[in-house]
């Protein structure tokens, strides 16, 4: 989608180093996944895959919250996603909601999704599909579509049963609770929780550690934990014989070790 002088920029990049920053900018909607969101940001992540120099990719926002999923007066006055019938609104959905979705998945590198506020509704599944979480401490957490009659458009089901397990997420779900950043933590959501003025330092310093890996291991390292997340032993252990083998026939690989070798204390 390429922005008009009617059509503001929502969504702004960064390259820092070898980390992307992404930084959704519509604070004075919350960070509400609208058309014109959901397009940008979904092409700043298809775009990702692109940069061969980017290890990481940091997913942030500004003003008070991550993001609060749908608009709601939109919801009420039958616009932008929301307009049309039945069909229309089905295929809107798939053009442009599943547009994130499906490209956050495909991103190769590591995804950090820097959480303040509140990621509520599809903003909650949004901050699901990036592979590591840290929470702000006033961050808050909540699949709330049930609140509106709704369910998540988006593929939170999916997400959110593989990280906190079907009880859990069938919890969140019924009975749409808000967890704060301290419980997210407990169950799994986030792996760490900051203080509000230190999140973007937090965040920086971990992709920047994520991005000084060996970028061909890094990739390889991310498609395993994936799949192993979902495949029997069997097919885990195949698949990590294969890349291993890659891997330690490879230049990337000799070099990490002679690098290794010459940063070691000399007995």
């Amino acid at each position: 989608m390429t922005t008009t002088e009617t059509t503001p920029i929502l969504v702004r990049t960064e390259v820092r180093g070898a980390v992307l920053v992404i930084s959704m900018d519509a604070p004075a909607a919350g960070n509400a996944l609208t058309v014109a969101m959901t397009d940008q940001l979904a092409d700043a992540l298809e775009k990702a895959n692109g940069w061969p120099a980017v290890n990481s990719i940091v997913l942030r926002s500004t003003g008070k919250h991550f993001c609060t999923g749908g608009n709601v007066k939109d919801m009420r006055d039958g616009k932008d996603l929301m307009e049309g019938s039945v069909a229309d609104v089905r295929e809107k959905l798939r053009s442009t909601l599943h547009r994130i979705t499906r490209a956050m998945h495909s991103v190769e590198v590591p995804t950090i999704a820097a959480v303040n506020g509140m990621a509520i509704g599809a903003g909650c599944d949004l901050a699901l599909m990036c592979d590591i979480r840290i929470a702000s401490e006033r961050a808050q957490f909540a699949e709330s579509f049930l609140r509106l009659g709704l369910v998540s458009g988006i593929g939170g089901a999916w997400f959110l049963t593989r990280l906190v397990g079907p009880s859990k997420a069938m919890e969140m779900t019924l009975t749409s609770e808000f967890l704060d950043a301290e419980s997210a933590l407990r169950h799994g959501i986030v792996s760490k929780v900051v203080a509000d003025a230190q999140l973007d330092q937090v965040v920086a310093e971990m992709a920047e550690r994520i991005a000084s890996s060996p970028p061909t291991a890094l990739r390889m390292a991310k498609q395993l934990v994936r799949a192993s997340a979902s495949s029997d032993l069997s097919s885990a252990l195949e698949l990590a014989a294969s890349m291993q083998a890659i891997l330690l026939c490879g230049e990337e690989h000799k070099g990490a070790v002679n690098r290794f070798l010459e940063a070691a204390p000399k007995s």
